[in-house]
């Protein structure tokens, strides 16, 4: 019996059809997931207004008043501003704070960007996570353990460093580390010395671990040795890590002050004091607490400020072409 081809046509029009009346319902069912994720997430956007953005926009706000909480606060206008550019204590933080930025961009890099080119260098991948591991682990304990284990370290009576110095005969090198205004920033910027368990190390690992294996073998046929394959391949492919890395130290510069406050108290002689501990003082140990509320809107208005410009300037990615010319 032959079949006629007459039903094929009528078939592909109710498909067509079919698929045409089932698109606004995907689409209708699409944005109704869509609203539902909307919904879910309201929790986490009223906490985050909550906590980060309502304390930003209220300290800015009473930047400009006597503020006195929980009583009348009078209209300071710019008052608080004036006496912030003649403070010279608060000019003298900003020194400090420089020398740290200065340290952490440079000591601070260099060991970890030497430990993960080592790390790089392994041909086993067994070795490479065990010595990752090994070297991150300190970077997990919370800050303030590690902290306190410093402060034991520089104690000028019983800390291991002062007793190593005697034991080898440098005694006439111990110390008060903290104590003394001439060696307590540098002491605080030792702290965690060699600096490899931290976010550097972790982003420059990431970064060469992302380097295809064709380019390095292009080298090695060329003839460049490990050397002139970090300054002609590693480095300028890492520029997007250093730029980051270089936004994340403005950021946490201008928010230092953990170490000070715990170990040193900004002190002895304002030596270790920084723009954060001036704005806690001028609130919690002055009563100004208006004052403080300038000191800090004018930290959080020069991070929003230099990250900007930090993240503005672009930096061309280097292609095939430019590292085969840098290799040669």
């Amino acid at each position: 019996m032959v079949k006629s081809d007459l039903t094929y046509p009528d078939q592909r029009v109710v498909t067509d059809q079919t698929k045409a009346n089932l698109q606004p319902r995907r689409k209708r069912r699409t944005h109704r997931h869509t609203w539902l994720l909307y919904v879910v997430l309201l929790p986490v956007f009223g906490l985050l207004a909550l906590t980060n953005y309502y304390p930003a926009f209220s300290g800015i706000y009473h930047s400009f008043f006597h503020w006195q909480p929980g009583y009348s606060s009078p209209f300071a206008g710019l008052s608080h501003l004036k006496d912030m550019l003649a403070d010279s204590l608060w000019w003298q933080s900003f020194v400090h704070i420089g020398e740290i930025f200065v340290w952490g961009v440079t000591l601070g890099w260099i060991f970890p960007l030497l430990a993960a080119e080592l790390i790089i260098t392994l041909t086993s991948r067994r070795l490479q996570f065990i010595f990752r591991t090994l070297l991150i682990i300190p970077f997990a304990f919370p800050l303030v353990v590690r902290l306190l284990i410093w402060d034991f370290l520089y104690d000028p009576n019983n800390g291991l460093i002062n007793k190593v110095l005697h034991d080898v005969g440098l005694g006439f090198l111990a110390q008060n580390w903290l104590g003394n205004p001439h060696t307590a920033l540098l002491s605080l910027l030792f702290i965690n010395f060699p600096w490899i368990a931290s976010l550097p190390f972790l982003i420059f690992l990431a970064g060469l671990q992302n380097i295809p294996a064709a380019i390095f073998e292009a080298a090695a046929l060329d003839g460049a040795g490990r050397i002139r394959r970090f300054w002609s391949i590693d480095l300028p492919i890492l520029g997007r890590q250093f730029k980051l890395l270089f936004v994340l130290a403005i950021i946490e510069v201008l928010q230092y002050g953990v170490a000070s406050q715990i170990l040193t108290g900004g002190g002895p002689n304002y030596a270790t004091n920084v723009p954060v501990l001036e704005a806690i003082n001028a609130a919690f140990n002055e009563d100004r607490w208006g004052y403080g509320a300038t000191l800090g809107s004018v930290l959080f208005l020069l991070i929003l400020l230099l990250s900007a410009i930090t993240l503005s300037v672009r930096r061309r990615k280097p292609n095939e072409k430019d590292l085969a010319s840098a290799v040669n």
